[in-house]
């Protein structure tokens, strides 16, 4: 505590600890007041729902896999203190763009020919945007941390970032219909405060050699993710990552139909869904990081995304019951709360949410301990490739269930399928983390 707290007054940390929190704030603010407005005010059907809320997110996961290689590289080869201040201030310009089609589609303003596609192009540079600072936040802690303050640093960071992300889901809650135009002057001034916090974070030069930049993306990219993968370790961490957030794409495009249709709730309460869902899995990294005691291990991993998948299975069922006795008007928090079954299915997500947690955090900490630290930047990179490309067809999935007329509440057993193959990238996991640490053992004698 004493070091977290020593962290927070010095200017070496504190504006990278906030302009982390503003950025992951204005993220969440416009991501879920965007598609709460639509799925609620502009929509009246399941499937054209589901759909939107598939399309936004692979718009915003699309540039993690076309621009991670550039960004690891940037982030490895130049100054990462300033990055951060130029995609900072590009930001001020996406929202820009953002609160013009959130004040359009709120006036009714040309909502389908102009308003829609601005948000999601908005979204789509919001996504470019977080590609470049992803591997940033990670990296540039060893270099303005001593190596005894990395940990409290990068706890740090973690804390900031779910309180960030709790507050701008919760505030969008309320403003996503009735009240959008604040949401639009919010996020610009957020976005310049950010910016203006960006000027104080200390230089970053780059830490190995530097290197020519390859600017050809494709060809980086699978250079990036071949020389990455040769570590067994870091290859099923990246796979079973990958794994885990195809399956969290998937319910996240399911929760704001499903929440509308289905449980028959207004926005506030689809988003505490996804403040549950959030609080989960801070409950989960902290339950592991317990459980693990600082040492990194996956052995935990198979049997979390096993429990993750029962959990999936409750809540599936819950929601099959809600329809049996479905209300016939959209309900408030205090309704929702009030109504049977509410806390079961609160506790469902809760219990996906933790099992999800306990599951994902361990694998993070084998892409930045595995490698050396001139080439974090990169295996980070190399795992939003991977991530992204899986999420995106994730996303794809989702929407070609919907298109065919599969109910919102069946595709939710799909997640639960898919919590078994995790399990087995789990358990492989195991098995490469074992097989290095006899060698490791081996070579000492």
């Amino acid at each position: 505590m004493f070091t977290s707290t020593h962290l927070l007054r010095r200017r070496r940390f504190l504006p990278l600890f906030v302009t982390q929190l503003f950025n992951a704030f204005n993220d969440n603010l416009y991501k879920t007041t965007m598609v709460l407005f639509v799925v609620y005010a502009v929509y009246n059907d399941e499937s054209t729902e589901a759909t939107f809320s598939g399309l936004a997110s692979g718009l915003f996961i699309l540039p993690f896999f076309l621009l991670s290689a550039l960004a690891g590289q940037l982030a490895d080869m130049r100054d990462k203190a300033r990055i951060i201040r130029t995609v900072k201030l590009c930001e001020i310009g996406l929202m820009c763009i953002g609160a013009a089609g959130l004040y359009m589609a709120w006036q009714g303003t040309l909502v389908h020919a102009v308003a829609i596609p601005l948000l999601l192009l908005a979204l789509f540079l919001t996504g470019v945007q977080s590609t470049f600072l992803g591997p940033i936040k990670y990296a540039i802690l060893p270099q303005h941390l001593k190596k005894d303050e990395v940990l409290a640093g990068t706890g740090l960071v973690e804390a900031g970032t779910y309180i960030a992300i709790l507050a701008g889901t919760i505030l969008a809650g309320p403003l996503a219909v009735e009240h959008t135009g604040w949401a639009a002057i919010g996020i610009i001034v957020t976005a310049c405060i950010g910016y203006l916090v960006s000027r104080q974070v200390p230089p970053a030069p780059p830490m190995g050699e530097v290197e020519k930049l390859d600017w050809h993306i494709l060809r980086a990219s699978v250079k990036l993710v071949r020389d990455t993968m040769h570590n067994a370790e870091v290859y099923y961490a990246i796979l079973a990552i990958s794994f885990f957030w195809t399956i969290g794409a998937v319910l996240f495009i399911q929760f704001p139909p499903l929440a509308k249709n289905t449980i028959m709730a207004s926005p506030e309460v689809a988003s505490l869904f996804l403040v549950v869902f959030s609080i989960g899995v801070a409950i989960g990294s902290v339950a592991i990081n317990a459980l693990l005691k600082g040492r990194v291990s996956a052995r935990y991993s198979p049997i979390s995304v096993i429990v993750m998948g029962v959990f999936v299975v409750a809540f599936y069922v819950v929601a099959k019951l809600w329809e049996a006795d479905q209300p016939t008007s959209l309900l408030s928090v205090q309704e929702f709360i009030a109504w049977p079954m509410a806390t079961v299915l609160l506790l469902c997500l809760l219990g996906i949410a933790i099992a999800g947690g306990m599951f994902v955090v361990p694998l993070y900490a084998f892409l930045t301990t595995r490698v050396s630290p001139d080439k974090a930047s990169r295996t980070i990179a190399a795992n939003n490739i991977v991530n992204s490309g899986a999420m995106v067809a994730g996303s794809l999935v989702a929407m070609g269930m919907s298109a065919v007329g599969i109910p919102i509440t069946e595709q939710v057993l799909l997640c639960a399928c898919m919590c078994l193959f995790s399990a087995w990238l789990g358990k492989r996991l195991v098995a490469a983390e074992n097989a290095a640490a006899e060698l490791a053992a081996a070579m000492r004698i």
